[in-house]
């Protein structure tokens, strides 16, 4: 396992990318919308992890109820596994809260799934699997 990105929720990519690319000389690999999560996603590779930037593309996304709540700021911690199935059944019979007890496709096409904060250390954990012909090199 690895820490695969970072998700930061922002209100503006745009806005948010002048410092990431000016300041910190970071570049954009992907933009996408993932419309099933509300959200337009930027990724920045760093080293060997990236930095994920996520704006609501309407009100009703979770990204938008996160900034409304807390402000902008990071959203989540992504960890990379080799098989998200598993290790989610690991997890529910651990007594592990899961928000997603199967995983779903997200930015990339990869197999994602949530892991409440509440079994977390107050932190929302994102655990992604590679799947064939992805893009989760850097």
């Amino acid at each position: 396992m690895k820490i695969n990105h970072l998700g930061i929720a922002v209100k503006s990519i745009e806005e948010s990318l002048k410092f990431y690319q000016e300041t910190l000389g970071l570049s954009v690999k992907d933009t996408e919308i993932v419309a099933d999560q509300g959200v337009e996603v930027a990724m920045l590779p760093l080293g060997e992890s990236r930095i994920e930037l996520l704006q609501a593309i309407d009100s009703t996304s979770p990204i938008a109820r996160f900034i409304e709540k807390r402000g902008p700021g990071i959203h989540h911690i992504c960890i990379e596994v080799d098989d998200i199935t598993k290790k989610l059944a690991e997890m529910k019979s651990a007594g592990i809260k899961l928000i997603d007890e199967q995983p779903k496709r997200g930015a990339g096409g990869h197999l994602v799934a949530f892991i409440h904060p509440k079994s977390a250390a107050g932190v929302l954990i994102e655990l992604v699997q590679r799947t064939e012909g992805d893009s989760l090199e850097h």
